[in-house]
């Protein structure tokens, strides 16, 4: 068979976010989808899912890994934004540890270096943290922008400004101040 058209959600144009179907009209195409909250006075919040032990297990450096806190983080974020039930946990927990790894990875970098010794022929060679990092980045990349692809095609209200994400990286960037 010969090409036919873009793999599905690999090409075309970007879906638009609820949000802004919603601010500029529908222009009679396809019902909205909108998530919208009971009129009732007392609303009851979803209790979150307590993170898995491994979030924040004993690390054999001594130090405490992160992943617990980004969680929570996130799991508030998406609550805040009533979209924490559309987001599996374990979704949740992968991107919390991938984002915790690349943290950790970092605080190695920043520790022991860029360059290494190669075991056998004792030359200088880059650091296997970096490799790591960089492998933990991307993954923690992937994982967010799925969640972020969720609350930006599901929620109807305002969901810019600082995100779980910024928070990662101010945690990067302040490091050594810890």
């Amino acid at each position: 068979m010969g090409n036919r058209g873009p793999q599905p959600r690999t090409g075309g144009r970007p879906r638009k976010p609820l949000a802004d179907k919603i601010l500029e009209g529908n222009h009679g195409r396809e019902p909205l989808t909108v998530i919208g909250l009971p009129d009732t006075p007392c609303l009851e919040g979803a209790e979150m899912p307590s993170p898995h032990e491994f979030l924040s297990a004993e690390q054999k450096s001594g130090q405490d890994l992160v992943a617990s806190e980004i969680y929570k983080a996130t799991w508030n974020w998406l609550q805040k934004h009533h979209c924490e039930h559309l987001v599996t946990q374990q979704n949740l927990e992968q991107y919390a540890m991938a984002a915790a790894r690349w943290i950790q990875c970092e605080e190695a970098i920043s520790q022991f270096g860029f360059l290494a010794k190669h075991p056998t022929t004792g030359a200088a060679i880059i650091s296997p943290y970096v490799a790591a990092a960089r492998e933990y980045s991307k993954h923690a990349n992937a994982l967010w922008n799925q969640i972020y692809a969720v609350v930006r095609d599901n929620c109807s209200t305002d969901y810019s400004g600082q995100s779980p994400q910024d928070d990662v990286m101010e945690r990067l960037l302040t490091m050594r101040r810890r």
